[in-house]
């Protein structure tokens, strides 16, 4: 991932999940989608990714039309389909089923042979107690940083 292009994170996804097993995914994508995808306007913030008919879909992400696609254009928030091996989305689609867990986006990206490669990771959804402790922690260690700074 030496060459990789960020083209959209979500940055909520830190604070909103624990977040617990990371593994990169492809998409099925259209011409349009990569175009605009390449001016580098996508939102990845509200989406989530679910197993349907054996397979994990990309639902809820915004990847706006290509200004000069015309009537060939791709409907910006249709479900978009994850490339996985076999493995990873048995095991995605038990920790969904089993555990109740999500799975959430978290960086999409061109790798170094630019294509499009989506970071999705299994979570555990916060509770509002976790949020205020994971919040109060980040403020501690903040000023403890600006405190040594302070010190010398």
């Amino acid at each position: 991932m030496a060459m990789a292009k960020l083209i959209a994170e979500n940055r909520r996804a830190r604070y909103d999940y624990f977040l617990e097993d990371t593994m990169e995914a492809g998409l099925v994508l259209l011409g349009t989608e990569v175009k605009s995808l390449r001016n580098g306007r996508a939102n990845i913030a509200e989406s989530y990714a679910s197993a349907e008919n054996g397979e994990i879909v990309l639902i809820n992400a915004n990847f706006p039309e290509y200004s000069k696609a015309n009537r060939f254009n791709h409907e910006p928030k249709r479900p978009r389909k994850l490339l996985l091996h076999r493995k990873q989305i048995d095991k995605l689609t038990g920790a969904v089923q089993r555990d109740g867990r999500t799975i959430v986006p978290l960086r999409l990206y061109f790798d170094d042979k630019g294509r499009v490669k989506l970071e999705i990771a299994l979570a555990k959804g916060k509770k509002a107690h976790d949020k205020r402790e994971a919040t109060a922690e980040r403020d501690w260690k903040r000023e403890q940083s600006r405190l040594m700074k302070e010190r010398g």
